[in-house]
């Protein structure tokens, strides 16, 4: 039996999704795009088997549709879908960052033999557009699925097994209680991220000689990296989850102001008993996992100081043909070991060129 799969957003995940399931026997993928350059640009990737202007032509006869458009836009994408004659017994679904807005809207969607299922592949990269698609984007990553009560077992079951092609873990759950826990486990920490960076940003003035950001190369620039999110997709996930967000950021406050009483209290161990908990709860994570906010493969070395050793290592790595995707001289040491941070894209990668490393003598850490 034929498979029609449309996809509406053609980009990193949309890409990615496209390139997991062409080529399966029995599916045929469209997308669908609504500028003639990005067009031109999805069919040169290559990740789909056609690609059209027209909404109505993407969405005829489909059996899935996916929406991999930024949040603000999914509502009234379903709104379009809803004008339009869609094939009985068709599953929509999403890739948004929050669901519970868009099940919401998805619940006055009275198309019979029609289903919505919410879906959020907990996977991601730090390069977007089409270009950066990859068939390996969700390998071992956490979908989740949020069906509402009123979603036919079968047509759960066609969408999950549809989905089995991107090799990721699927996890049903309530739409409300995923937006509470990704709120808590990637949009607070953006927030916290952002408001660290800018408020370092505040110190780092004529009176500094820009000393906070010289000196801030190393560990700092490591755990405020998802600061360089992109603000405007950030700018509509925080406002879907707005009321969520208020309740963490007031909890956040809260453990903000248990710290300044144990400093002015000077309570040693009530430090102490702080990074004794958080140490104990953080080792108990899942290592080597992708999850919603993206991990980093990388590794330190210790080089010699000489020229052409920035070259002669990534020849060796090259000749190998392992990918790196960035090599970076590391001016500030605390909290960093190594003096050269070599990054990859994919841990096979990073695995691989650190064996190599050790074998040609190189002083390598994870």
């Amino acid at each position: 039996m034929s498979i029609k799969v449309a996809i509406f957003g053609v980009g990193l995940i949309g890409g990615s999704l496209a390139l997991c399931l062409k080529g399966k026997p029995g599916i045929t993928v469209v997308g669908h795009s609504h500028r003639r350059e990005s067009q031109r640009r999805i069919m040169d990737r290559g990740v789909v088997d056609a690609v059209t202007l027209s909404m109505e032509e993407a969405a005829t006869d489909a059996d899935f549709i996916f929406l991999c458009v930024p949040v603000s836009k999914l509502e009234p994408y379903l709104q379009q879908l809803s004008e339009l004659p869609l094939k009985e017994g068709c599953i929509i679904t999403d890739v948004g960052s929050t669901k519970a807005s868009v099940a919401a809207c998805a619940a006055t969607f009275n198309r019979p033999g029609v289903h919505f299922i919410g879906g959020h592949p907990m996977a991601g990269s730090e390069r977007s557009g089409v270009e950066a698609a990859s068939s390996l984007l969700f390998e071992n990553a956490y979908y989740v699925l949020t069906p509402s009560d009123d979603v036919p077992e079968q047509s759960y079951e066609r969408l999950e097994q549809l989905l089995s092609h991107t090799k990721a873990q699927i996890v049903r759950v309530d739409p409300v209680l995923h937006d509470e826990i990704v709120g808590a486990i990637s949009h607070l920490p953006h927030i916290i991220a952002v408001a660290l960076v800018n408020q370092i940003r505040a110190y780092n003035n004529a009176d500094t000689n820009g000393l906070y950001r010289m000196l801030a190369a190393g560990g700092f620039r490591d755990i405020t990296r998802i600061a360089s999110s992109d603000p405007v997709i950030w700018r509509d996930i925080l406002l879907s989850n707005r009321e969520i967000l208020l309740t963490l950021l007031k909890d956040w406050n809260r453990e903000m102001e248990a710290f300044i009483q144990v400093l002015e209290a000077k309570d040693g161990e009530g430090i102490e008993e702080a990074f004794k908990t958080a140490n104990q709860f953080r080792s108990e994570l899942p290592e080597r996992r992708k999850g919603v906010i993206t991990s980093l493969y990388d590794i330190y070395i210790d080089v010699p100081d000489h020229p052409g050793i920035i070259g002669q290592i990534a020849t060796q790595l090259g000749d190998q043909h392992i990918n790196l995707s960035n090599m970076q001289i590391i001016e500030s040491r605390e909290d960093v070991p190594g003096v050269m941070r070599l990054s990859f894209r994919q841990e096979q990668e990073m695995e691989r060129a650190k064996q190599l490393l050790q074998s040609l003598n190189y002083k390598v850490y994870v």
